[in-house]
């Protein structure tokens, strides 16, 4: 449960600052307590005057004591910063927890492609399993539709053929109904009542396929445990990735392309952030990629600037939106707040090992090629090749994308801005790629 307070607030120096001017403004003096009774700031000989919450959600977090209405009007633009925080907070941490699901199942993608047999997918399966969810008994049942049986192959429990008790009659459910089970106490579930219980909690997913059921995966423990949505949502991948990779050879691939997919929707999902830059990132995936193909790129290379490109703005998930939404120019403290996003990109990508090689593609994609750009003021091929081609692609865009501050350049002129800072900004050898892919139609360019 992410927590903001209110000192924490206030400890802000952007707060601090907007709460100053505002105070400024309204010619008053206030004091300000957090929930716990403690003045974080203000006189306190100050006469008290009213009292206003400050609330987080429902929850009150602290308390603006000053004349009315200027204090009630404080309170409620504290409480307008604290849920905004809040947003930003929630939207850092569910991005980090889907990386991190998608760092988990890719490197389940990969130990599980290959000429492997069901035995050897369900061992693997298993093991990543109990590295992600508590338990003791791991088990798949493959079931034998002919003697209608189940094959049980498990981890820390018996392998014996045929499963029994509990386990059995919560596992023909799943299968029969195709429905995940969640069971922290079976001794409380109607079924189960009055009778003798080997095991306590429970967690059983369907293995589906496009026509079938062929099993079931799950999790059961002697003692009670307290599984939770996101067990079961983790356990529910795991059984769609064994069955697809028993049904299909071609597992590899599909897993290859739902990464680079959910990668991409996470980078427009954090892009719907700046509604002046909607389809920032498909355009800029386009141009990359296509820059790449007029350069006879090797196909992994291509797909480190397809990804690259797709997370090259990642980190202005650390930006705060006063900065990143401002319609007006920005002041030297900001646009040095601006130069740290290719850096929190960075320290995005780091948890992801997969995603280690297109680093320097998103970090650099700011650097100019005459040494002036950050964050490093690289120059020429110091400047990673990827970085380079992302760089061309994403100024094109910027140039030929309306913003809030700005009108979008007619093609030509964008085109001629590419040409007149060749050699400077950008490497002329991606330039030259980018104008032949415009001549030839490799590169589509955006309206």
């Amino acid at each position: 449960m992410i927590q903001i307070s209110l000192k924490h607030l206030l400890n802000k120096k952007e707060v601090s600052g907007l709460l100053d001017e505002l105070l400024a403004a309204m010619k008053i003096n206030i004091n300000i307590y957090g929930i716990d009774g403690i003045s974080l700031t203000g006189n306190e000989d100050i006469e008290p005057g009213e009292k206003y919450s400050v609330e987080l959600g429902k929850e009150v977090i602290g308390w603006v004591w000053g004349p009315a209405p200027q204090a009630k009007t404080v309170a409620q633009f504290l409480s307008y910063l604290a849920n905004k925080e809040l947003e930003k907070k929630v939207l850092a941490e569910e991005t980090l927890e889907k990386y991190k699901e998608i760092n988990v199942f890719y490197e389940i993608g990969e130990k599980l492609a290959g000429n492997l047999n069901k035995y050897e997918i369900a061992i693997l399966t298993l093991n990543e399993a109990r590295r992600l969810i508590p338990g003791e008994d791991y088990f798949i049942l493959f079931y034998n539709e002919d003697d209608k049986r189940f094959e049980n192959i498990s981890l820390g429990g018996s392998n014996t053929e045929e499963p029994f008790g509990p386990k059995k009659e919560i596992a023909e459910n799943v299968l029969h109904n195709g429905k995940a089970e969640l069971i922290n106490d079976l001794g409380a579930d109607h079924r189960f009542s009055g009778k003798s219980l080997n095991i306590v909690s429970m967690i059983c997913a369907p293995l589906k396929t496009k026509n079938q059921n062929i099993g079931v995966i799950g999790i059961s423990s002697t003692a009670k445990l307290n599984y939770t949505a996101q067990d079961l949502k983790i356990l529910n991948a795991l059984s769609f990735y064994v069955a697809t990779t028993i049904q299909t050879a071609k597992l590899y691939d599909d897993l290859k392309e739902t990464f680079v997919t959910t990668i991409y929707t996470l980078a427009e999902t954090i892009e719907k952030r700046d509604p002046y830059t909607g389809g920032h990132t498909r355009r800029v995936m386009a141009y990359s990629v296509a820059i790449a193909q007029v350069l006879q790129l090797p196909q992994d290379a291509i797909e480190r600037v397809r990804m690259a490109a797709i997370l090259h703005d990642i980190g202005k998930i650390g930006v705060s939106d006063s900065i990143l939404l401002k319609s007006g120019e920005l002041t030297e403290e900001e646009f040095q707040e601006i130069k740290m996003h290719p850096i929190y990109g960075e320290e995005i990508l780091k948890h992801i090992k997969q995603l280690h090689d297109i680093i320097p593609g998103v970090k650099f994609h700011h650097e100019r090629y005459d040494g002036l750009g950050y964050p490093e003021n690289l120059a020429g091929k110091e400047i990673d090749l990827t970085a380079r081609i992302v760089a061309v692609a994403d100024s094109f865009d910027a140039m030929t994308t309306n913003r809030s501050y700005k009108d979008a350049l007619p093609l030509e002129l964008a085109l001629d801005e590419l040409r007149i800072n060749a050699g400077t900004q950008f490497d002329p050898l991606i330039v030259n790629a980018f104008l032949h892919g415009c001549e030839t139609g490799i590169v589509k360019l955006w309206r």
